[in-house]
């Protein structure tokens, strides 16, 4: 049960580093509700949508500054 603990909180921690939301918490009672797989997933998808994030804004920059260059 503490292995579940603490991905919620890295779930929580994740979705609460993106700016301008809300701060998110989730209910502990979930943790009966779903297992480790199902939260490493979630985990691994808040990465990528993270990551694909990082990704569109550096395309973007390249561009602006190749405009106004």
């Amino acid at each position: 049960m503490q292995r579940k603990q603490q991905l919620i909180t890295d779930i929580q921690n994740l979705l609460n580093s993106y700016t301008g939301l809300k701060p998110t918490s989730i209910n502990p009672q979930l943790l009966e509700f779903i297992d480790e797989n199902t939260l490493l997933s979630i985990i691994d998808s808040l990465l990528t949508q993270k990551e694909q994030a990082k990704e569109s804004d550096k395309e973007w920059l390249e561009k602006f500054k190749n405009h106004h260059s």
